[in-house]
Order: C-alpha cells, then structure tokens, then sequence
C-alpha cells in the first residue's frame, strides 16, 4: 500500500452554461489541472451537474430531474475515460439516477483503470424527498485502493454519525464527503460532523462543495462552501484537524497528501484510541443494509 495520498478538491462553480460542451470544457479543466499536480484522487461536489438541468422543462420539477437522471449514465462513462486516459481516480461527486422506477442519488467512483464503483444517498434530505420524490439508498460499501481503504458519504449523510462508525469497522481510511449546501446553516451542519467523523474514526474527511447561483434551475438557487480536508486530532495531526481549506464561496481548487501511515500509528499509539477502546460488551452499531 501507498503511503501518501494526495489528493485534489474542486470548490465547484454552480453556474448557467450554453452547453454540455461548455460544462465538460469546466470539469475537463479541473480534472487536467489536478491531474497535471499529480493527484490520486479528484473529488467533485454533489449534484455538481445540475447546471445541466437548466436545459430541461423546469414546469415539473420531478419531471425535469428524471429528464436529466437519463443523461447520468453517459456522464459517467465519460468520467470513467476521463479517469482512464488521466490515470487519476475521480470521486464524480453525485448525479440523479433512476433505479427500479426510483429516483435515487448516486455518488461514483471512476477508478484510474477504467472501473466504476457506485455510492448511493442513504438520507435524502426533506427538500429532495419533497421536490424531487428522491428515495434513499441501502447499501454501505467500502473500496480497496493502494493508498487503503475509502468509502463515500454524500452530504447529508456525514450527519448521521452510525454511518462513520459503521465505516471505521469496515476499516476505512479516507472518506469522500462530496456536498451540495445553500446557506450557511447546512453548510457549517456538514462541515461540523464531517471534522467529528475523521475524529471519532480516526481517519481523513475530504469534503468538496459548491458555490455560485444559478438562473431558471428550479431548486438549485443558491450554495455556499468551503471545501476541506479534516484530520484526526493528534500530535503527528493538526491539532484543529484541518490540513488543508477553500476560501469560502470562491470557485477553487485544494490539494494535500494524506499520509496514510500516520492513521496505523494513531490507532495503536495515540493519546486517545477511540477504535480500540470503544466499549463493545456495552454497546454497538451495527449495519443490516446491504454492502
């Protein structure tokens, strides 16, 4: 296994464009840059292609966003040769799908070989289960890289703590928090509990968001941001478990490397230990959705 990480964060323009030409020309842009720096992982926001949806009848709102979830899977493919012909593993941020007849929110992993793991939401917030009718997934997955074990909440599901713990069993070292936030109030919601996560379950968070407006786009008005990379809280660690943030709600890009050895030694040697002094014989979370 690789020691160091380093990784790519793109604070994502939420902008009106002419075109889906014009948008990849925006993500193209990220993904060669980063690339070019030599990163391992790119990391995009959530719903960061919902630009797109300004391009389809916005009278029905659930209507629109099933129109644009039918542009998902050739995205996708396209990250995935993206990925490919950069030799850089992307976090796709998240884009609506359509599984089964529901509307579901997906997060994807294009790997640098040309594979493609999948994430879904696990909580829909109430604003996407009232406009859109978007239901949550069921499945919590984990993905071996070289650089260790990672795995994908989106936004709203950093909040739920039972989903870190439930990953730090499953041995995770890097987790993608890819966000979609309004207002201040969602944002510093998720920014909170994802510093929270990587201190619980002593691992790294990267959380990549969005900022701008967007014109004609029926509940997508507004974000704000500040993408960041949290750390454990602990001597070879920043001790506010920041390695790295974003200007707030300036469209930009962050980079740093985790160095994965340095989790090894928190878990074994660190002032406080929270994997192995969890005290199990009194209680426990345990996971009874799919993997």
């Amino acid at each position: 296994m690789s020691a160091i990480a380093r990784v790519g964060v793109v604070q994502w323009s939420m902008e009106n464009v002419s075109s889906e030409a014009r948008w990849w020309e925006q993500v193209n842009f990220y993904l060669e840059t980063l690339a070019d720096y030599e990163c391992h992982f790119v990391v995009f926001p959530e719903f960061f292609g919902i630009p797109l949806l300004a391009e389809h009848d916005q009278r029905d709102p659930i209507q629109a966003i099933h129109s644009m979830a039918a542009r998902t899977p050739s995205l996708v493919a396209r990250f995935s040769e993206q990925a490919k012909r950069l030799d850089v593993n992307v976090i796709a941020g998240s884009f609506p799908v359509v599984e089964a007849g529901e509307l579901l929110n997906i997060a994807y992993l294009c790997r640098a070989d040309g594979s493609i793991e999948a994430q879904a939401k696990i909580h829909p917030t109430p604003n996407e289960r009232n406009k859109w009718r978007m239901q949550g997934g069921e499945a919590l997955r984990v993905f071996d890289t070289p650089w260790g074990r990672v795995a994908i909440l989106v936004c709203y599901d950093i909040e739920f703590p039972e989903l870190g713990r439930v990953l730090a069993q499953k041995g995770v070292d890097i987790l993608f928090v890819p966000s979609w936030t309004d207002t201040r109030h969602g944002y510093d919601r998720v920014r909170l509990c994802a510093q929270a996560r990587a201190i619980e379950n002593e691992c790294y968070v990267v959380l990549s968001g969005s900022t701008g407006q967007l014109l004609g786009v029926a509940n997508a008005d507004i974000q704000y941001s500040q993408s960041a990379i949290f750390t454990p809280s602990d001597r070879v660690f920043p001790h506010d478990c920041l390695l790295a943030q974003a200007d707030p709600n300036i469209p930009s890009v962050i980079m740093a490397d985790l160095d994965i050895s340095k989790l090894g030694w928190l878990r074994k040697s660190g002032a406080v230990r929270n994997g192995e002094d969890q005290r199990r014989e009194l209680y426990s979370v345990e996971w009874r959705g799919k993997s």
